[in-house]
């Protein structure tokens, strides 16, 4: 089974603690760490370490790179990552973004991020750089208002997709959820937006029409978190932190196919003239959702931290803190943890 070490380490004053040691870090899930906290992560990066707080107890720990091999960044608006790529990848060569890239400008449900027109440049200078594999298009979520119909989403899709298939291998979407997540009900009622989630016909519908997208621009397609089957329509169920990927992208790096539970198989003249890596097990991450196909990655990102306070997120309690912390971390740019508290 995959799993990490805790080591020691010394910190910037001397101080010495255990940390975690993942393999493969996810920057982050919880914020977005390209748009927002890129100086910090690098500062953090080359200090070797960051602190993290537990969101479910509040408990601080400490996360060492020392032994990653992998970082799996998550952003709506990596632009202000992409001067960094040069350190980058002197620090850490085996990188892939998840790129959420929505058309929801219109209707103004992401308040902050930049318009579509600069986020598909942004994609491009990504792909051209990383290679179309490398940057995961996301459509996600997919939301439905009084205005916004099935219809309507698949023209938003379309439009988008015309111009990012070329520069991607892979579209995740996601329906958005409402009624699971409190914290969504809440952000979307005091923001006046009138979203619903989709019916079972609906889903299909869309289903249907992304499906036929896809498979015009010749890409791959999966839902995120999603448990219903829509594999009819040539759509699978994601892994966002992927094997598949993975040993595709970085299969020069062998500890890392040994992490993902990788065998390498000599050439054979006969059987496999070419040998190479070969997946022999699939481990699912059991830290989430049933319906997540992610395999096991360390996430250092916090909740409620991102600026960007898009109405339909889960990541955020209130739009008040996630900027109070915002400029908490602004006052306070070096520090260990990513919202500019102090070590205690």
């Amino acid at each position: 089974m995959a799993t990490w070490t805790k080591d020691e380490i010394v910190l910037m004053d001397g101080t010495k603690v255990f940390a975690q040691m993942p393999v493969i870090v996810s920057a982050s899930r919880s914020t977005d760490i390209p748009a927002f906290y890129a100086d910090w992560f690098m500062e953090r990066l080359k200090s070797g370490y960051v602190k993290w707080f537990n969101p479910f107890n509040g408990l601080p720990l400490y996360v060492g790179f020392h032994k990653m091999r992998l970082i799996v960044f998550w952003s709506k608006n990596p632009a202000p990552t992409l001067s960094h790529l040069d350190e980058l990848d002197k620090l850490i060569p085996n990188y892939y973004f998840q790129f959420t890239l929505n058309d929801y400008d219109a209707e103004r449900i992401e308040p902050n991020v930049p318009p579509v027109s600069e986020r598909i440049e942004t994609f491009r200078q990504l792909s051209e750089r990383l290679g179309r594999d490398r940057v995961v298009w996301r459509f996600d979520p997919l939301i439905l208002t009084d205005g916004l119909t099935v219809r309507n989403l698949l023209e938003k899709v379309k439009r988008l997709g015309d111009q990012i298939a070329p520069l991607t291998s892979r579209l995740v979407f996601s329906f958005i959820d409402i009624a699971a997540y409190k914290k969504v009900a809440a952000n979307m009622e005091r923001s006046g937006v009138r979203a619903r989630e989709f019916t079972p016909d609906e889903m299909e519908e869309m289903a249907a029409g992304i499906g036929a997208l896809v498979k015009g621009w010749g890409i791959a397609t999966g839902t995120c978190g999603e448990l219903k089957d829509l594999d009819r329509y040539g759509i699978e169920h994601n892994r966002c932190v992927d094997d598949r990927l993975i040993m595709k992208c970085f299969r020069h790096d062998r500890a890392l196919m040994e992490f993902i539970g990788a065998r390498y198989v000599e050439p054979d003249m006969f059987s496999n003239p070419s040998g190479g890596w070969v997946l022999d097990e699939y481990r699912k991450d059991k830290g989430q959702r049933k319906a997540c196909g992610c395999i096991m990655s360390k996430d250092i990102g916090e909740y409620n931290t991102c600026p960007h306070l898009c109405h339909y997120c889960y990541a955020n309690t209130s739009a008040t803190t996630a900027m109070a912390n915002w400029k908490q971390h602004c006052d306070n740019p070096h520090a260990e943890t990513i919202t500019g508290k102090m070590r205690i």
